[in-house]
């Protein structure tokens, strides 16, 4: 799988904050990418730099071998976190505004087939739904029929039908052979549409891979919950268990939940409450940076 966009140690200070220190990555063509961190990281003044908005203080950016230039600013789409649309301006409106600013354009049916706009087209803009507005939002990203197509933090806000349907759209998005660079604060969404994924902190890499790669790298295949008040610190000693607790349940880390259900029941541990779970990209996230993601 060939690169399509490479990171060579980029490098932003503001001032005496360093928001990216040495960092180095590369984004094949063809996948969603994903990119991850805490509030302060660097992952969103790295994303501006990929997407030539920002300048670094050193390291360099390419796309397609070149330097950023004026082919990727024909190839690229970006849907950013937070932008505004022009009032009395109808959805059809907006839309065709766009395509006078590009020579190359998705077809028009294509467009807005993909986005599911036809019954908006003639909707005030103003009068849009949170979920209507992301739609049409990700419709101007793709109005040029980019190559690669930067989605930041696209679902923030959403209701969760309106969160799932526009999973929908991204993965025919990247049925089309596009790359995806998604940021979000949202772990369920990453395990769902990432191939890849990098997590920075502390304007650092400090995990990589496919969303199933990190969670058996890391941790085992199951969690076993019991309420907070059933295993000791003496009994989990004794086992060789380790846990945390959250949320008022122990969550024991295991990659054999059978024979750890068997150590606890000849430790005559009650598991009359017992739950089992399989571990998720946030325990994965908390574990690796301490944080939550906050959105």
């Amino acid at each position: 799988m060939s690169t399509l966009i490479e990171i060579k140690n980029l490098v932003k200070h503001y001032g005496d904050v360093h928001a990216v220190n040495n960092l180095s990555l590369s984004i094949p063509r063809g996948i969603c990418f994903g990119l991850l961190g805490p509030n302060g990281a660097g992952k969103s003044t790295t994303i501006e730099i990929a997407e030539g908005i920002l300048q670094p203080t050193s390291g360099e950016i390419a796309y397609k071998g070149q330097p950023l230039g004026d082919k990727f600013r024909e190839e690229a789409g970006i849907q950013f976190q937070a932008t505004a649309l022009q009032e009395f301006l109808t959805v059809k409106e907006t839309i065709k505004m766009f395509y006078d600013l590009y020579d190359k354009t998705m077809p028009w049916d294509e467009l807005i087939s993909l986005c599911n706009l036809d019954e908006l087209l003639g909707r005030d803009n103003k009068h849009l739904s949170g979920g209507q507005r992301q739609r049409l939002l990700l419709a101007l990203a793709l109005v040029n029929d980019p190559e690669v197509l930067f989605l930041d933090e696209p679902t923030t806000g959403l209701d969760p039908q309106a969160r799932r349907n526009f999973w929908d759209l991204v993965k025919l998005i990247r049925a089309r052979n596009k790359t995806i660079v998604l940021t979000t604060h949202y772990m369920d969404e990453a395990y769902e549409l990432c191939d890849e994924i990098v997590i920075v902190d502390k304007g650092e890499i400090i995990a990589q891979g496919t969303p199933q790669s990190l969670l058996k790298n890391h941790f085992g295949e199951t969690v076993i919950q019991l309420p907070d008040n059933v295993l000791t610190d003496q009994h989990a000693q004794s086992l060789g268990l380790r846990y945390v607790i959250r949320n008022n349940w122990t969550e024991i880390q295991t990659t054999n939940a059978h024979e750890t259900i068997k150590q606890l029941l000849n430790a005559d541990i009650s598991l009359s409450q017992l739950r089992l779970r399989e571990w998720s990209l946030e325990d994965l996230f908390i574990a690796l940076t301490g944080k939550q993601l906050r959105h």
